[in-house]
């Protein structure tokens, strides 16, 4: 950043209003890099030079950026004569550039940012960027899946235009119904006055997400916290996701796209490491902390010998590998699709592009997963590691499959969850989506780094909010 003036630095920490620092400069309290400085209009290299008040330092940050959980009863504003607002909530008050990142109703609770960065309030806010707001809200009256339909084409609420697709999920209906519902713009009173005209009535509502940022469970109503690093940037990128593209953009070219399983089409990697512990268990071992990291990726007979040279286990190979699905098929039925999988593949199915698996999994999962969904019929083949010499991250399984679809490697579309298999589609010369898995959520940052697109779920495909690299 630029040099700042000495006493607009020291204002903005909150060491006092800009005539008190002047003050306090005049009267030699104030020194930089060791040197007492009485010049007010003294430029200081904030990111490179120590200032020090009265002999403590004084830390420049430039943009600070907190999220609170708004409680109902304060408004959204920096400052009012007789409302408590919400900057009078946070723990520190001394920064005078603070504002609210759009507003809440004085009534509505929910997550709120404040910042002093207006260049990324003006991209959460601006229209044209369509950012995901999700509330939460209790509504007099039932609320029906006419209702879904009428706010996912648009709602007119006595505006010059509808409002934008909103996407409602009803928890429950009854007389005082509970749903959620995300909106990608941000009208007055948009919520209520969208239920109004379907005869319905807002009596609680909370914010609980804007773009990436959700609200936390364990933020109490009324406190507030700094964001993370990685918060912050992934809301940057959140803002500049959110030009959205279209599906045909996505697969212009392809004439293939290839899945993983575990991870990427059901979430079931938390059922490994169930059995990890148990089938270690047995024989008085606890799972190492590396153990995730060193198998990912690797066949499922990759895996058993690995347990069987390194736990030095009383098994062979296969009495391991038979041993692991009768722990895993009962687990394995249960598993639900992600959210949006069959419609992606229904998608698919009627463009015309082929479409496989490649997974680290035995056949005899991968086949009951399809077959417990009814989804095996949109599978053109099925393929394991198994098949193949090596598994992820080589590329010998992304291969394998385009060759039994028929297909240049260039000409395919790979889903991946992890790193690992995310190399390996890249190995094959393959677009690469990453798909957010909670089993992953740390390797965020490396999925990112090596993937082309990024998807939270299959339905940013069908809306054109995933992720462009």
């Amino acid at each position: 950043m630029a040099k700042i003036r000495l006493d607009k630095y020291l204002a903005e920490m909150g060491a006092g209003t800009r005539s008190e620092v002047k003050a306090m400069i005049r009267k030699g309290r104030v020194c930089v890099d060791g040197v007492t400085v009485k010049t007010p209009e003294t430029k200081v290299d904030a990111q490179a030079e120590c200032v020090e008040l009265d002999g403590s330092a004084v830390t420049y940050e430039e943009m600070v950026y907190y999220m609170l959980h708004k409680p109902a009863g304060v408004v959204s504003a920096t400052r009012d004569a007789r409302e408590k607002t919400v900057l009078d909530l946070l723990p520190d008050k001394r920064r005078q550039d603070l504002f609210p990142v759009g507003r809440l109703d004085k009534d509505t609770e929910g997550l709120l940012l404040i910042t002093n960065d207006g260049a990324l309030a003006h991209e959460l806010l601006s229209p044209s960027k369509h950012v995901d707001k999700e509330y939460y809200a209790k509504v007099r009256g039932r609320v029906t899946e006419e209702d879904a339909e009428i706010f996912a084409e648009g709602v007119d609420i006595g505006d010059e235009k509808p409002t934008l697709p909103a996407e409602l999920r009803i928890l429950s209906s009854k007389e005082e119904s509970e749903i959620t519902l995300v909106i990608r713009e941000g009208r007055f009173h948009q919520v209520k006055r969208m239920f109004e005209a379907v005869g319905k009535e807002v009596i609680y509502l909370k914010r609980l997400a804007m773009g990436s940022l959700r609200l936390p469970g364990d933020l109490a109503c009324g406190e507030s916290r700094k964001l993370s690093q990685q918060e912050i940037d992934d809301l940057k990128r959140c803002v500049k996701r959110e030009k959205h593209h279209s599906l045909d953009e996505m697969l212009s070219g392809i004439h293939a796209v290839i899945f993983d399983m575990d991870g990427t089409l059901i979430p079931s990697m938390e059922i490994w490491e169930q059995i990890d512990v148990e089938f270690l268990g047995k024989y008085g071992y606890e799972v190492p902390k590396e153990l995730k990291k060193s198998i990912e990726g690797m066949s499922f007979r990759e895996t058993a010998e690995y347990f069987a040279e390194r736990f030095k286990l009383p098994l062979t190979v296969p009495e391991i590998e038979q041993t692991w699905l009768a722990m895993s098929r009962e687990k394995y039925l249960t598993v639900p699709l992600k959210e949006g999988v069959r419609e992606f593949l229904e998608e698919l199915k009627r463009r015309g592009i082929r479409v496989g698996i490649a997974s680290s999994n035995s056949i005899e999962l991968v086949e009951s997963v399809l077959n417990s969904h009814g989804i095996e019929e949109l599978f053109d083949t099925v393929q394991t590691c198994a098949a193949v010499e090596h598994g992820k991250p080589a590329p010998d399984v992304y291969l394998h499959a385009a060759g039994q679809l028929g297909v240049q490697p260039k000409e395919c579309l790979v889903f991946e969850d992890v790193p690992m298999g995310i190399l390996a589609g890249k190995r094959a010369d393959m677009a690469v989506c990453a798909v957010e898995d909670a089993f992953s959520s740390r390797q965020k940052a490396e999925k990112r780094a090596l993937a082309d697109y990024y998807i939270q779920s299959y339905t940013d495909l069908m809306t054109g909010r995933y992720e462009v690299l």
